[in-house]
């Protein structure tokens, strides 16, 4: 059969053997049902959840006249941009709960929760919120994006109980009022984007990330395939849980369950530790995917340049790195243990450096030293997170914080751990995939004839994901339960703020 996969920003040609079966989300399986996708039905459904919300009173019960509220936001990684995206339409109902209390305009503050990602520029602000909402308040300044390296407006909150240090958003902490808007999407840290990971990781400083996003915690065999159940998700608990401490308020969440297309199926409000398991059992059944009927020798896909964290991230080898990984996080339970992924990319040496400043010192950090794998550079996390220029870079340029990089090279070493090989299918710059340890070939014909050779045999089981990185993903899973692994349905061995 023949296929097309991304490859830069066109498509690249396979012609794969008939037997190959193909999954792309929303498609080969359908999601399940979304809401009425009409803003007025969106509105109403997103009003009956904050006014019904789970584990806390209704959100107008907070506000008063003298309240002062801040909305956190999620950056332009996730979630939609389209005219009825969940973001647009919950704020703007919650506005509308707390302009009905006597709550005042210039008393509301929306905060982009970008983290270590790079600070929203005007025009993402403005894809993010919409027209309307943006001209209400980006004109007065009550638009800002976090800047976790801004010390005036951080507050240290100490040690938390796991022994995780706790820095967050000061604005955030002072606030009356505190509402976490999020997407509860399918996402290889953690399980799921929303509730607690929102906060501890949006409005937080690298050193509290630094207790997560590492090789310590991401290399246990818990962590893949993926689940809600290893210790990333108890630290994004715990450091939230350990936030409302200090705060002595709890965050108001209003999470929707995303489908493919970034529309609403469902909308669950209220306090993170109980609203989290009751939108989980709606997103299990739209994320993982209980599909497969064997094992895969070799998965097929193909990388745009421009996707998830940026244009570029298709190029840069450490971003890369990153999004193999995800791929092996995701769909673990359906590889074979000498599984080979394929998969196109112009790799072309493009870093871009304005956005990455620190990754093409990254990269040829690792062609020295002694460097083996890639958790070997993380003993330079602190060295990259303190580098004075990429800070300003991040503060002032809309670059990513250095230290996201050793996230992104945390998540990289998986792919190798838990792949015989990976081929980058039509690089341009040879060099820097055999740098980052991948085999490089110029077709897909040919890499599948080498891996035939050297590693799954004749009549590999092959797997084709079309749309890998272009479509919201999900967590692909055996037919047979009793065949998969880290079942989320089982006992959680690590519960929340535990």
């Amino acid at each position: 059969m023949k296929l097309d996969f991304e490859y830069g920003t066109g498509m690249m040609s396979a012609t794969l053997p008939d037997s190959t079966d193909v999954f792309i989300p929303g498609v080969t399986v359908a999601d399940p049902d979304c809401l009425p996708q009409d803003w007025e039905s969106l509105y109403a459904a997103t009003l009956e959840s904050i006014r019904n919300p789970i584990g806390m009173e209704p959100l107008a019960s907070y506000a008063n006249p003298d309240s002062t509220v801040v909305f956190i936001i999620p950056d332009i990684v996730k979630g939609g941009t389209h005219d009825t995206a969940h973001r647009k339409v919950a704020i703007t109902a919650a506005l509308d709960e707390l302009y009905s209390k006597g709550v005042k305009q210039e008393n509301v503050l929306l905060m982009i929760s970008n983290g270590l990602h790079s600070r929203a520029t005007v025009g993402e602000m403005k894809a993010i919120l919409g027209d309307n909402l943006f001209n209400q308040f980006y004109h007065t300044n009550q638009i800002d994006s976090h800047d976790s390296e801004n010390y005036d407006d951080l507050i240290d909150l100490g040690i938390a109980p796991n022994g995780d240090h706790v820095i967050m958003n000061k604005r955030v902490y002072n606030a009356d009022i505190a509402i976490l808007v999020g997407h509860a999407m399918g996402n290889p840290y953690g399980g799921y984007s929303g509730g607690y990971k929102h906060c501890s990781t949006g409005i937080t400083h690298w050193k509290s990330i630094s207790a997560h996003h590492v090789p310590k915690v991401m290399h246990k065999p818990e962590f893949v395939p993926v689940s809600t159940n290893n210790e990333m998700r108890s630290k994004f608990n715990t450091q939230g849980m350990y936030m409302e401490d200090k705060m002595g308020k709890k965050f108001f969440c209003c999470d929707a369950v995303l489908d493919s297309k970034a529309r609403q199926i469902a909308i669950h409000s209220g306090w993170a530790n109980e609203m989290q398991p009751e939108s989980w059992k709606v997103a299990d059944k739209r994320t993982y995917v209980h599909w497969a009927e064997k094992k895969y020798d070799v998965v097929v896909f193909g990388m745009p340049t421009a996707f998830h964290y940026g244009n570029g991230m298709g190029t840069n080898p450490i971003q890369m790195m990153q999004a193999l990984s995800a791929q092996v996080i995701r769909h673990k339970r359906v590889l074979s243990d000498k599984c080979v992924f394929i998969c196109s990319s112009v790799c072309d040496g493009w870093f871009h450096d304005e956005r990455w400043p620190y990754a093409k010192e990254l990269y040829e950090m690792f062609q020295k030293d002694y460097m083996n794998t890639l958790p070997d550079m993380n003993r330079y996390g602190e060295f990259f997170a303190t580098n004075e220029e990429f800070i300003r870079q991040y503060r002032y340029c809309n670059a990513f914080h250095p230290f996201h990089g050793f996230s992104m090279m945390s998540c990289g070493h998986l792919a190798e751990e838990h792949t015989s090989a990976i081929y980058i299918v039509g690089a341009r710059d040879t060099g820097i995939a055999r740098g980052m340890g991948l085999k490089t070939r110029a077709t897909f014909e040919e890499a599948l004839k080498d891996a035939m050779k050297k590693y799954v045999g004749d009549s590999p089981n092959i797997l084709a994901l079309p749309g890998a990185f272009t479509t919201s993903s999900v967590h692909l899973c055996m037919k047979d339960a009793t065949q998969n692994s880290h079942s989320r349905d089982s006992a959680p061995a690590f519960p929340c703020g535990g």
